[in-house]
């Protein structure tokens, strides 16, 4: 048996979010936040830190700051069973941070990339990578250092034998260049968000880009918010609504969708079985503040789980 269900590459944050601040901010004014939160962030994180306590085996690979927001980092997703030994620690350097201020409907998103810059393929122990049966990456634009080598990474994954996923998540720039589609090459599912679909292949609508998508991944799902979400493999066709819920926030819920996804993906359930899981967990993740909060509490996940009507098939943390 492989040591894990799914290995993990990407970036370590912690979220700082601060609630009840007006619709519009006024510059050289101070605004009094009404509530604040501090929480495992970034993408990868999140998703390493949720499909871990959903039941998967996960090693996580990344880097941090010798410093004390890199050991709250650490410390939440061994919380949580993931296995933190492909983390590396490099003295004298900052864990980044994201500030995160939730206005109206909208959220301004700030964030310092820390260590985030500096991981690289020399800090990845690639046989540590292969010892699981699917290889998931978060954020390829942002893993600056690391980005020329992840289409061979990618390569290497798949010569091993493993299943691939990957989420890009949003390009700072705004360019969306062709090297992604490198990646793309030895990807088996692809999980990008309305936006970031359309930004990637040009396409006007969803239709259109699952239909460009499909000739490029084997799987390409299409996370919508409201709207649900939507995948094509080959000519299929599949779509799933979302969970009506009152948001706490909606900070790492396309996070929390991929970690339900894939985890009912390893263990062989149909995409549309997939898609409902991963809005359900997507779901749950809103109710909570920060994207893992909602996670941490075991009776609060399987009851609202249950409440929903999906099958959690969870293990506990190993």
């Amino acid at each position: 048996m492989k040591r894990f269900e799914i290995s993990v590459v990407g970036e370590l944050n912690a979220d700082l979010i601060l609630y009840g601040l007006p619709p519009a901010l006024e510059p050289e004014r101070e605004h009094l936040a009404t509530d604040f939160a501090i929480t495992l962030g970034s993408s990868s994180a999140i998703f390493a830190h949720n499909i871990s306590l959903l039941g998967s085996r996960v090693g996580f690979t990344s880097c941090i700051g010798g410093d004390p927001l890199g050991k709250f980092c650490v410390d939440r997703l061994r919380e949580s069973g993931v296995d933190v030994s492909g983390v590396k620690t490099l003295p004298g350097k900052t864990t980044g941070v994201t500030v995160i201020l939730p206005l109206g409907k909208q959220r301004q998103i700030l964030t310092y990339l820390g260590t985030t810059l500096d991981l690289q393929l020399e800090h990845l122990d690639l046989n540590h990578l292969r010892s699981a049966s699917h290889f998931h990456l978060s954020s390829f634009f942002l893993l600056r250092a690391l980005r020329p080598r992840i289409p061979d990474l990618f390569s290497q994954m798949k010569k091993a034998g493993l299943t691939t996923s990957l989420d890009t998540n949003d390009d700072p720039e705004d360019l969306w260049a062709d090297d992604v589609k490198a990646v793309l090459k030895n990807v088996d599912i692809f999980l990008p968000n309305e936006r970031e679909a359309s930004r990637l292949t040009g396409a006007d609508n969803v239709r259109e880009a699952l239909d460009a998508l499909s000739r490029l991944v084997p799987i390409a799902v299409i996370k919508c918010g409201p709207d649900g979400a939507t995948a094509r493999r080959g000519k299929d066709q599949f779509h799933a609504p979302p969970l009506s819920v009152q948001p706490v926030d909606t900070v790492g819920a396309g996070d929390s969708f991929n970690a339900g996804f894939l985890h009912k993906f390893m263990l062989r359930a149909n995409l549309e079985d997939c898609l409902a899981y991963g809005n359900a967990v997507a779901a749950l993740s809103t109710t909570r503040a920060g994207g893992t909060e909602a996670f941490r509490d075991r009776q609060h996940l399987e009851a609202f789980l249950q409440a929903a009507n999906v099958r959690n098939s969870s293990r506990a943390p190993q």
